[in-house]
């Protein structure tokens, strides 16, 4: 299927964090910033109030590594698929969509929330932090998912929906703080996941 560019010859393109599934922008391409975007690897767009392409993060060193460009069922959208190496939005935000109903958060960010939340914990050491104290005994986080994993096995046995969902919840957290000590994360293990598929 061919782009169908609108009569400006433009196409809107939905920016989409790779690893998170987070919406990061949208902006908008022409047939040149589609071809530089598929030679370079990194995306390009168009802008619309300076009238000229646009290679995003030339300026700030906020590029998008691209990982896959979607076309939409009738060819008048893009969806990019990038891995940011910076913010997204001019403002300094991660993602440009940071006003209106922020909370709560959606199901699918709360990996992505934590997963940002724990690289933080570690690189700041904040005195008191649980995620610390896992991070800094690796064998009491491996404790914690075993223990954790046994009571939603139990949960699913024999209690509610809601203690399934709490206990599953719990050996994420744990499971994601224990990857994080070896520089994994969950995102890494979906990568696995996606290659069994077949």
């Amino acid at each position: 299927m061919e782009i169908a560019y609108d009569e400006r010859g433009l196409v809107p393109v939905i920016v989409q964090d790779w690893h998170s599934g987070e919406v990061l922008t949208l902006a908008y391409a022409n047939a040149e910033a589609v071809r530089r975007t598929r030679e370079s690897g990194e995306l390009h767009l168009y802008s619309r109030s300076r009238a000229e392409q646009w290679h995003k993060g030339a300026t700030s060193g906020n590029t998008q590594a691209v990982r896959a460009l979607r076309l939409d069922c009738d060819g008048d959208a893009l969806l990019a698929l990038v891995e940011p190496a910076g913010p997204a939005c001019h403002t300094g935000e991660r993602t440009c969509f940071h006003h209106g109903q922020l909370e709560p958060p959606a199901p699918h960010e709360a990996l992505a929330i934590l997963e940002r939340t724990m690289r933080q914990r570690a690189r700041e050491r904040p005195e008191g932090s649980y995620v610390v104290t896992l991070l800094n005994d690796p064998g009491l986080a491996g404790e914690k998912v075993q223990e954790e994993a046994e009571e939603v096995v139990r949960a699913v046995r024999e209690e509610t929906d809601e203690r399934v969902d709490n206990e599953a919840a719990d050996v994420l957290f744990h499971l994601a703080v224990l990857l994080r000590g070896r520089e994994r994360s969950l995102g890494d293990a979906g990568v696995v996941l996606n290659g069994r598929r077949g």
